[in-house]
């Protein structure tokens, strides 16, 4: 397996980090499952115990349970090449610019061309809230966005591990 690990531009090695306090139990063993198959180690940051499978390449961050906490350790550690797994719009903005590369849990890819786009829809769709209008929700999550997310690691996964 090490042979598929992939090397960062400065020789240390892709990880995976995961804003794993609202991800999706389906969502984690995916990412479980991927970090193993291609010997990427996962860092499930969260500020309370996530249950998650053991093994050598899934590492659990209980960050203290103070807001933003998580967001901070991520944005210190998360380097250029990682992969970034969150729903927070302006935390994938600030990694995006980064060089991180950023999905959501419904497997959307954040991109410098994007990111700014969804971060300028989610504070209209927050100020609309804040007015007292209602604002469409999105649909629930379900198995379309687990099938969704696992193929947009997998290809992003690829991509990565075959330009290093």
């Amino acid at each position: 397996m090490s042979s598929e690990r992939a090397a960062q531009t400065d020789g240390s090695e892709m990880r995976i980090w995961v804003d794993a306090d609202s991800c999706p139990a389906r969502v984690r063993e995916i990412i479980c499952k991927a970090a193993a198959r291609r010997g990427i180690v996962a860092h499930f940051v969260a500020n309370r115990t996530i249950p998650l499978p053991q093994g050598p390449y899934v590492k659990a961050v209980v960050v203290p349970a103070e807001d933003q906490q998580a967001d901070e350790y991520l944005t210190a550690r998360a380097a250029a090449g990682d992969v970034v797994v969150t729903r927070d719009i302006p935390l994938a903005a600030e990694l995006v610019e980064r060089g991180a590369v950023v999905l959501n849990d419904r497997g959307e890819l954040y991109s410098a061309e994007n990111v700014r786009e969804r971060l300028s829809i989610r504070d209209h769709m927050y100020q609309l809230r804040s007015n007292g209008v209602q604002a469409p929700e999105s649909d629930r999550f379900g198995r379309r966005h687990v099938f969704e997310f696992a193929n947009a690691l997998d290809r992003t996964l690829t991509r990565l591990l075959k330009s290093s």
